[in-house]
């Protein structure tokens, strides 16, 4: 009887080992300034793996760089989701919200994202 943990670690690495190919890929694709092509590619990464922060951030800041301002936060929001303490998460809501003219929401993210900074220096500087 196989061992059912072990596989689905199996499983998971495989399925993040997959999310990174498309992941650089994306990258690639934004240095050569194919940011329609890299929005693709981030969106393959986040399929194989919802929960890889890197591959989201990526998608954002493309979306942001095709002027998709509404696509790119939700993008941001669904990092703020699995990571609430992401400070670049918070940031880039914030620019997203500022682009928007939605002067209000930018600066409560741009809040949050300094309160974090502070509470992260805290932690480094009493650890």
């Amino acid at each position: 009887m196989p061992d059912d943990s072990a596989s689905s670690a199996e499983a998971r690495q495989l399925a993040r080992q997959l999310a990174e190919d498309h992941y650089y890929a994306a990258l690639d694709l934004v240095l050569e300034g194919r940011h329609e092509q890299a929005v693709e590619e981030y969106r393959q990464a986040v399929e194989a793996d919802p929960r890889f922060t890197d591959a989201l951030h990526g998608l954002s800041r493309a979306l942001q760089d095709l002027n998709r301002l509404d696509e790119a936060i939700v993008v941001a929001q669904q990092i703020s989701e699995i990571d609430p303490d992401d400070i670049l998460a918070h940031t880039s809501l914030s620019i997203l919200y500022q682009k928007k003219g939605m002067v209000p929401e930018a600066e409560a993210e741009g809040n949050k994202a300094r309160v974090l900074g502070w509470k992260q220096q805290l932690k480094k500087g009493s650890g």
